[in-house]
């Protein structure tokens, strides 16, 4: 884009830590009525945002509107302290190993694969492993979205495909939502090497909280080995129309966005959108067709998406050696050959037989009597048993599920 060309050229090849500069950026973000679009314009024109203050109202006019030019030659309200908070973020000991960071549209350091979206945040403030920025490749990475209401089964998948695909090489993007954003940041983590950068979280955030609070060690954790990324200024709290619109910079992040579970009216459906409108790949993981989560990835599917049942579909997908999968993740593994004797492992005769009469959907203990025939307290009894050892979860509304790959 000529916006960002002529910026980088005005730019230098470091984070942004000098004081006037990273004031006059912050005064460009937070000017009311004058929007990335605009900033990008302006950016083009003359530069970096001191040489843009520098300016004539109207010389700016020539740009943007009257009102806009008079609000770029007032001060924003708060800017000083946020400008005083910033610096004092960015010079606060981390934890070992965590750097911090803000990187504007012309930093060398600005990851690469969000200049080619149409709308790159004009700051991005970053926490982790920061020397990774500025190697960043969409080729490299693949985002993994769903519900923040999953069901055992898809919390599972999140975690076993994210872990088997990290192992393979790529880094896996995600919001550090509650589900299977928190699953694939998990799984991510573990199946990680060391020195690998394992997970990109892009939160909806000022980088001083950590939203949802349940995931303060996650967010701990993430640093250590992956980044955290906002486009929100310190401070900003969780406001609901933020999340959405970070959505574009997890996809942007990425060469293709796999859905795990997701309703009709989900937000990683808009992920999905975003991905498709950015030129990127969408894939979609099947589930029950009783289960409201499966809902949108049955939707994404119908509309195109490809269907992935595997770890080796994604890399096939994405055109990446097949022989990097660790893992193959079939999701139905009933006609696998060592299905029985996987389950003969760890139950008996009995237990084999709820499992198979369980099947893959979640079930009501009405529905699954009248499958095994059973007397009420052994079906119960059973149930209970395999609930202890993992193989079984307890749903709302009375529902039973298999678990894992069981």
């Amino acid at each position: 884009m000529p916006e960002q060309t002529a910026t980088q050229a005005a730019q230098g090849d470091m984070m942004l830590n000098n004081p006037d500069q990273l004031g006059a950026w912050l005064r460009l973000v937070l000017t009311p009525g004058v929007g990335a679009e605009s900033a990008r314009r302006l950016l083009a024109a003359f530069g970096e945002p001191t040489a843009l203050f520098a300016q004539t109202q109207e010389a700016l006019c020539q740009l943007v509107s009257a009102n806009q030019a008079r609000a770029l030659l007032q001060m924003p309200e708060g800017c000083a302290e946020l400008l005083q908070n910033t610096l004092n973020w960015l010079h606060a000991q981390a934890s070992a190993g965590v750097a911090r960071g803000v990187v504007t549209l012309g930093d060398a350091d600005y990851p690469a694969p969000l200049l080619e979206i149409p709308d790159p945040p004009l700051m991005l403030y970053a926490l982790g492993q920061t020397e990774h920025l500025k190697r960043l490749r969409s080729e490299q990475a693949l985002a993994l979205v769903g519900s923040r209401n999953p069901t055992p089964q898809g919390s599972d998948n999140a975690q076993a495909f994210a872990s088997s695909l990290v192992c393979a090489g790529l880094t896996i993007v995600s919001g550090m939502a509650l589900g299977i954003d928190g699953a694939a940041h998990e799984g991510a983590l573990q199946g990680a090497a060391a020195g690998q950068l394992a997970t990109i979280a892009v939160v909806g955030t000022g980088l001083d909280r950590v939203y949802p609070r349940q995931h303060r060690d996650l967010a701990h954790r993430i640093a250590q080995h992956g980044l955290i990324l906002s486009e929100y200024p310190l401070g900003t709290p969780p406001l609901a129309p933020n999340f959405p619109r970070r959505n574009r910079l997890i996809s942007g992040l990425s060469q293709a966005t796999l859905v795990v579970e997701a309703a009709l009216q989900s937000g990683s459906l808009i992920t999905a959108k975003q991905a498709l409108e950015q030129g990127r790949d969408v894939m979609a993981i099947p589930g029950s067709i009783h289960s409201a989560q499966s809902k949108g990835c049955h939707a994404l599917i119908k509309q195109g998406a490809k269907l992935v049942e595997s770890a080796q579909d994604v890399l096939e997908e994405l055109r990446l050696p097949a022989a990097l999968a660790q893992t193959s993740l079939d999701l139905d593994t009933s006609d696998a050959p060592d299905s029985d004797q996987a389950d003969a492992s760890s139950a008996d005769v009995d237990e084999r037989a709820l499992l198979r009469a369980l099947g893959h959907d979640p079930v009501g203990l009405d529905a699954l009597q009248a499958r095994c025939g059973w007397p009420t307290a052994q079906l119960q009894a059973q149930l209970l048993e395999l609930e202890l050892m993992g193989q079984v979860s307890r749903l709302p509304g009375g529902l039973f599920q298999r678990t894992g790959f069981a």
